[in-house]
């Protein structure tokens, strides 16, 4: 199979169309798009088939709380995962990806404080290691950033399994918030595509 890499970022029409471009990264292709919208609907539907079954004592404030969080944590491994996504947030500087990290921990705090009420030791344990972990993954040199967003992601996920485990029926939410970050935003990969011929 040929393949080529394209780091151009095309430019983007005005208006709504461009700004939504720009927030999921411009220049996706058909292909990514229909895996990526195919991906997001069957996760989605995964996840809502997991809720109901799951054995969550929860009310409306928490049950919306969750639901938009979870369809935000699916799409946006998904979207974050694209070519597209990779080539637009890669292409700028650092700082620019440690704010969009850093506004996630608003949904630490409405996991911890809405759905989970007032679970001030696991909001403060996953606000430590989400920025950690995006330190050094920014932080280490180009060919060391899979390896430690790797490392990242597991101890996150392992220190939710153990040290402070959600209730049971929202385990998902440190492996889809943490895939999310710290692997699918943060890891530059070269956009690469099937080449023509």
């Amino acid at each position: 199979m040929k393949a080529e890499i394209d780091w151009t970022v095309p430019v983007t029409p005005p208006g709504w169309k461009g700004s939504l471009e720009r927030f999921m990264g411009p220049g996706k292709s058909r292909t990514e798009l229909r895996t990526e919208l195919a991906g997001s609907l069957v996760c989605m539907a995964l996840l809502g088939w997991h809720l109901v079954a799951a054995p969550v004592q929860a009310g409306w404030p928490q049950l919306v709380v969750t639901v938009l969080i979870g369809l935000d944590l699916v799409g946006g491994v998904m979207t974050n995962a694209t070519n597209a996504a990779k080539r637009w947030y890669h292409s700028k500087p650092s700082r620019s990806r440690l704010s969009f990290v850093t506004a996630h921990i608003a949904y630490l705090a409405a996991m911890a404080f809405v759905v989970l009420d007032a679970a001030w030791a696991w909001f403060l344990l996953n606000t430590a290691l989400l920025l950690t972990g995006a330190l050094l993954i920014e932080r280490v040199k180009l060919e060391a950033k899979r390896p430690a967003a790797m490392g990242a992601y597991m101890a996150a996920v392992l220190v939710n399994l153990t040290v402070v485990p959600l209730p049971e029926g929202f385990e998902w939410f440190s492996v889809l918030f943490f895939l999310k970050l710290l692997v699918c935003y943060l890891v530059p990969e070269a956009p690469i595509r099937s080449a023509p011929g």
